[in-house]
């Protein structure tokens, strides 16, 4: 069965990010695919010490083809462990929307972030 998870590295300080708050939503099926359904929230979680979930994000009979946003509060992490910011924050929420096509296979979203920058790719 296929399932979504993610982990969320912290490239300013070398470590996981432990404690950052992320959103999972999904989008409504519109006439033409997901360019104008409204996104509804599924879960909220924070990540444990290794900068994960505890557990898929989405598995089972939940993990449908669809397209889905994740939303890591990366503000608020970095003003918890104390970093100087701007006000505003040059990153307060990255949000990464990204597709589901294929049910059986496994989809992990990771985010590296710092204050200034992130990326992220389709890993394994």
């Amino acid at each position: 069965m296929g399932r979504l998870t993610t982990h969320v590295l912290d490239t300013m300080h070398g470590t996981p990010a432990q404690g950052m708050k992320l959103e999972l939503y999904v989008r409504e099926v519109s006439a033409d695919g997901c360019s104008d359904g409204r996104w509804l929230s599924l879960r909220s979680v924070t990540t444990n010490d290794d900068g994960r979930i505890d557990g898929p994000l989405l598995s089972g009979t939940d993990f449908k083809a669809g397209c889905y946003r994740l939303a890591f509060d990366v503000e608020a992490y970095y003003r918890a462990r104390g970093v100087e910011l701007p006000q505003p924050a040059f990153l307060g929420k990255v949000s990464i929307d990204f597709g589901i096509a294929d049910e059986q296979a496994h989809y992990h979203v990771p985010l590296l972030v710092s204050p200034w920058s992130y990326s992220t790719y389709r890993g394994s």
